[in-house]
């Protein structure tokens, strides 16, 4: 087996830093219909746009969602290519994980009805 090459691990782990928070992940629910500007997210996130800027910031540094700016405001849409790419870092997990790493797989005992 393979292991994989830091820029990897390092990659999948801010992947999935920006996607270990339910504010984020509800935002990219969201943004699932399009593009929306900042004070649509307010409302339905129940964020102020302090807290809402930060998240969407997050977002963006992992490379999720993308931003343009119209006057003085930001509109925010996903990039599905960036989307697919954490899909698949969670998929290959097993991969990026040298197996060196991995925690001993415990036996499974049955017990009940499945006994």
């Amino acid at each position: 087996m393979t292991t994989a090459a830091p820029y990897q691990l390092a990659r999948a782990a801010a992947l999935f830093h920006a996607l270990s928070d339910e504010t984020r992940l509800a935002a990219l629910a969201l943004l699932q219909d399009g593009e929306r500007c900042v004070c649509e997210l307010q409302e339905p996130l129940g964020a102020r746009q302090s807290r809402l800027s930060f998240h969407l910031k997050v977002l963006k540094d992992a490379g999720l969602v993308r931003d343009r700016r119209e006057g003085r405001w930001a509109y925010y849409s996903l990039d599905l290519d960036v989307l697919r790419e954490a899909a698949g870092a969670l998929a290959s997990l097993g991969a990026i994980v040298p197996a060196a790493a991995r925690p001993p797989r415990l036996p499974v005992v049955l017990t009940g009805c499945c006994a």
